[in-house]
């Protein structure tokens, strides 16, 4: 994926908090690609809340909704035990993230432009 590796942990929380505030506003789609289950799509352009590392857990953390009477209710999706982030902002259409996580999985956090009510 192209951009900005982040590969040292003691970073992980830091560069998510940055990214939350520099995307805050925009929709998310959150799709898992994973060998054994197949692609599939936990959220598509959904108001975007939040994405975290809890250290203590070991678990990245990224939140839609819960922002308005149409998204009342916040979806969490979790990555356990992550062993690689990837975050890319720079020269690409949507930004992006990429979390793998123990067993190879990958989720896929991507950004598009538009408020969440102005999306049908």
């Amino acid at each position: 994926m192209a951009g900005n590796d982040v590969s040292d942990r003691g970073h992980w929380v830091t560069a998510l908090e940055e990214l939350t505030e520099a995307q805050g506003g925009r929709l998310v789609s959150i799709e898992v690609l994973d060998m054994a289950i197949g692609h599939q799509y936990e959220a598509e352009r959904l108001p975007f809340s939040y994405l975290t590392y809890d250290p203590k857990d070991d678990v990245v953390i990224v939140a839609v909704g819960g922002d308005s009477p149409r998204y009342p209710v916040v979806l969490r999706h979790m990555v356990r035990h992550p062993r690689e982030i990837d975050v890319s902002t720079v020269d690409v259409p949507e930004p992006a993230v990429r979390v793998v996580d123990q067993d190879g999985a990958a989720t896929l956090i991507t950004f598009f432009p538009g408020a969440a009510g102005t999306e049908s």
